[in-house]
């Protein structure tokens, strides 16, 4: 049976990036992937947005780590030629009831030190984008895209560079702790069965599946699994906005928004559409065209030139939660 430092489950960007991590730290890492390659989930049906850390609670594992990867990312993109795209982010209170929810976004975002943000005036807002509705809205000048695709391919390189494994196909069947660690079986093709010290969990919407896998493991330490499903729809045409553009948040989500990809084309989404199943076995990904009636309705309160016809339905992804849509937003659990 081989023995090895450490087993990631999951080969989505977040998966990617701890692997490499223990690999340039100098243990031996295979990282198990069930699909037939990296990124192929969650990890490539999101909106690319690199985010500031202005939604969350104060001292939270969000805020934390996104003021921080805000910086991070950035810096390791200019390091290893990973294309983004600095835009920057409006987000707009398009009626005068919607600014003391604004201005207490703005003082979250402040106490979680959210980087070059600022409060600016509708006047403010057109001369930037004059073909919004707006009364007032925050400006986040760090954030923007990055091209996800060529950052897990780095991400990978990196990891593979330093001594790390990858096995698609390779579903985790269940894990057993022993003695300094874990005992795995692992299926598909060339099924095996490892011993590692380290067993790191990065399988996202499965990951409270992975961990019902795990003989040993306390199952009122393992949160249940919920599914928001966001749908996207494209812009036909070229966008007459330079930002990224959001509505003050909905809960669920960060309401229908406008952003851009490396190109400047634009989309919007994503939407929330709660799923009433149990496994991610279960998600079907098709978007239904009649949902374009409530993103006409959604965008049009931001963007009222919107024109009839001009959205077409694009792909959709699933958000990974552990509150339901009748609980209060939750933080991180590691």
């Amino acid at each position: 049976m081989e023995r090895l430092d450490c087993v990631v489950v999951g080969a989505g960007v977040v998966g990617l990036a701890i692997a490499r991590e223990m690999a340039l730290q100098g243990h031996e890492t295979i990282l198990l992937e069930r699909e037939s390659s990296f990124g192929t989930i969650s990890s490539a049906r999101n909106s690319e947005v690199i985010h500031a850390g202005i939604y969350y609670p104060k001292d939270s594992l969000k805020a934390k780590f996104c003021v921080e990867g805000n910086r991070l990312l950035y810096e390791y993109c200019r390091g290893h030629q990973v294309g983004t795209q600095r835009y920057g982010k409006l987000i707009v209170a398009s009626d005068k009831n919607q600014i003391d929810a604004l201005e207490g976004l703005f003082y979250k975002a402040q106490l979680n030190q959210a980087p070059e943000i600022s409060m600016i005036t509708a006047k403010e807002a057109k001369t930037l984008e004059p073909d919004l509705r707006v009364e007032a809205a925050i400006l986040s000048k760090s954030s923007g895209i990055v091209d996800s695709h060529a950052y897990m391919l780095s991400l990978l390189g990196g990891f593979e560079d330093a001594g790390g494994m990858v096995a698609y196909l390779s579903p985790l069947i269940r894990a057993t702790v022993i003695s300094g660690g874990f005992e795995l079986e692992v299926g598909g093709i060339d099924s095996m069965r490892l011993q590692t010290k380290y067993l790191i969990n990065c399988a996202g919407m499965s990951a409270p599946a992975i961990a019902r896998k795990i003989e040993g493991l306390s199952p009122e330490t393992i949160p249940q699994a919920y599914f928001a499903k966001g749908n996207y729809f494209s812009l036909s045409g070229r966008s007459p906005f330079k930002h990224l553009i959001y509505p003050v948040p909905e809960p669920g989500g960060l309401g229908v928004h406008l952003t851009l990809d490396m190109a400047g084309q634009a989309k919007f989404g994503p939407d929330v559409e709660w799923l009433d199943i149990e496994s991610e076995e279960q998600i079907n990904y098709a978007v239904d065209p009649k949902r374009g009636e409530r993103f006409y309705e959604a965008i049009r309160q931001y963007w009222p030139n919107l024109k009839d016809g001009a959205l077409q339905a694009d792909y959709s992804g699933v958000r990974a939660k552990i509150v339901s849509k009748d609980q209060a937003a939750g933080d991180f659990r590691i």
